[in-house]
């Protein structure tokens, strides 16, 4: 969850503490055949997207032209219509900063408590590269507007290379601080997507330090020497022009998964990382992991038709929703053995329409659609997409997306698409929830 500026500590312990559319997401890709009809009725204005004044991804120029705010304030204006003004004003700033507080509040009860589990790092294509054992204790202290969410990581470490053979070594745990998570924090930087009832949220990151910790001191351990390349083990790049994480809840248990995307600064997938968690105090294995070689039938599952409803939530603890859609995505392979998905959204008010037409080649866990998105097919019912090269997509002006899915039990799944503007910033949150028919 929330890891913000500055460096967090890392010590050794014993033991831990006690304690948008439907089917795989569209976007603006030109190949896309994409038709939208539109009933005689005039829809509800939307209020415009919120965005960041401080763009993230480095390789990406600034695309818009400077933000100018037009003003209606005539000179004629009575001073009893100014105080109504101001006290308008004040009334609506008091209802959004009373919404802001609830929502942190919702946000932090959701991750209270000790999670424990597996961390999985895998590469573009879907391997599996390595496994750990985490547990993460989560806490809070304050009140109102100033509450903040505290987590301490405890990482589970190999034996070391240099141990004694045939002595026997109590596990070793490397204890990680994640700086705190409050009212700025999530806001300001973390960009938070937040969906309190359906139990999902999505978050920025500035760098992926606790991930190379994770990794360093799961993997390697005590035999870390600190160079920034060791062998056999791929860390992430020290300046990623994107690392989201999607977190889902599971919908039968007390369990979450939380996923990231790791970009390198040129805008290219780097690597997926998946923490699969449970309340309560026992590390767990998660069988449908531990399958991980038999990958040839992970797009089974997905095939076929599904029915669902989306979210749509602008960034930021606000998180107004901003439009729902009821969704139609039929997911199939052809004679040629190329993948086809066709997709039908329909917003809440049925005004509009929407119908986008897919195709895609997949080898092995590899889905490549045409224009440039690219599926990376997990274990567990999982998949991971984004596009294949995010630089061409800000080059051309065009806004993308990331997506995360779980297909938790065979008739149902959830997903979750943070969606940024050209300038990377994610400016929206959808969640869906679909079932098959």
């Amino acid at each position: 969850m929330g890891e913000n500026l500055g460096a967090s500590r890392i010590t050794s312990a014993k033991k831990p503490t006690d304690f948008f559319q439907g089917g795989f997401h569209t976007s603006h890709f030109p190949s896309m055949a994409v038709s939208i009809s539109v009933a005689p009725l005039i829809p509800k204005p939307l209020s415009p997207l919120f965005y960041y004044s401080h763009p993230f991804l480095r390789f990406i120029p600034s695309l818009r032209p400077p933000k100018t705010r037009l003003t209606n304030s005539p000179t004629s204006s009575s001073s009893t219509t100014a105080s109504t003004v101001a006290a308008v004003e004040d009334d609506h700033k008091t209802s959004e900063e009373s919404m802001n507080i609830d929502a942190l509040q919702r946000f932090i009860q959701l991750n209270l408590g000790t999670w424990s589990g597996s961390f999985h790092q895998f590469d573009p294509d879907g391997n599996l590269l390595h496994k750990v054992s985490t547990k993460l204790a989560v806490s809070s202290y304050g009140d109102n507007e100033l509450i903040s969410l505290i987590q301490t990581l405890y990482i589970k470490q190999p034996t070391s290379t240099t141990s004694i053979l045939g002595d026997v070594y109590e596990p070793e745990w490397a204890e990680y601080k994640i700086k705190e998570t409050n009212l700025f924090t999530v806001d300001k930087y973390q960009q938070i997507g937040f969906f309190p009832n359906e139990k999902a949220f999505a978050l920025r990151y500035q760098t992926a330090g606790m991930l190379e910790t994770v990794l360093r001191q799961g993997v390697l351990g005590e035999d870390d020497t600190g160079e920034e390349s060791p062998k056999n083990l791929k860390l992430p790049s020290r300046r990623p022009s994107i690392v989201c994480e999607n977190c889902l809840y599971s919908l039968e248990k007390d369990m979450r998964a939380r996923a990231y995307h790791i970009l390198d600064p040129k805008g290219i997938i780097e690597m997926f990382l998946i923490f699969l968690e449970e309340r309560g105090g026992v590390v767990l294995t998660f069988p449908s992991y531990e399958n991980h070689k038999n990958c040839s039938n992970r797009i089974i599952p997905h095939l076929g038709r599904w029915k669902g409803h989306s979210i749509t939530k602008r960034s930021g603890v606000y998180g107004a929703t901003i439009a729902e859609a009821d969704t139609i995505a039929v997911l199939e392979i052809d004679n040629e053995g190329r993948l086809i998905q066709d997709i039908t959204s329909t917003s809440s008010t049925g005004d509009v329409t929407t119908n986008v037409h897919w195709t895609g080649t997949i080898s092995n866990n590899l889905i490549k659609f045409d224009g440039g998105f690219l599926v990376t097919l997990l274990p567990g019912g999982m998949y991971m997409g984004c596009p294949s090269d995010v630089a061409k997509n800000v080059a051309e002006s065009k806004s993308f997306h990331l997506e995360f899915c779980w297909l938790e039990s065979p008739g149902t799944r959830q997903r979750l698409v943070r969606t940024y503007d050209v300038e990377g910033l994610a400016v929206s949150s959808t969640y869906f929830l679909e079932t098959k028919l």
